[in-house]
């Protein structure tokens, strides 16, 4: 079946990096354009990024352009999300998304200032 396992989140400190990862298994990865999205307590869910199927592509939502980085290894499966100058308003539940049809479980970020 469909597997979409995102791991990395956890506390930061405002300013610090995290990178987050999502293993995905049970259909063609190298075929589907990928995106994380994150929701916040009392806000709905945001897309965060995108890359096409072949990573050529990346585009990012206005707040975190220039911060954060898309990127993905058809080889291994596993999409990316590298997060630097993190503030607090990144704090949310961080999903990664397939072909706008599979959902990931989530992996909590939570920036202290």
């Amino acid at each position: 079946q469909v597997q979409l396992v995102e791991s990395g989140g956890g506390l930061v400190q405002f300013g610090g990096s995290l990178r987050l990862s999502c293993a995905a298994s049970g259909f063609p990865f190298s075929s589907y354009a990928m995106s994380w999205h994150r929701q916040a307590p009392g806000k709905e869910r945001e897309l965060v990024a995108y890359v096409s199927s072949d990573g050529r592509f990346p585009n990012y939502g206005d707040s975190v352009n220039g911060r954060f980085t898309i990127s993905r290894d058809n080889a291994k499966n596993t999409l990316y999300l590298q997060m630097n100058s993190l503030k607090s308003e990144d704090t949310a539940v961080y999903y990664c998304n397939a072909g706008d049809y599979y959902w990931g479980q989530g992996t909590q970020v939570t920036v202290s200032s």
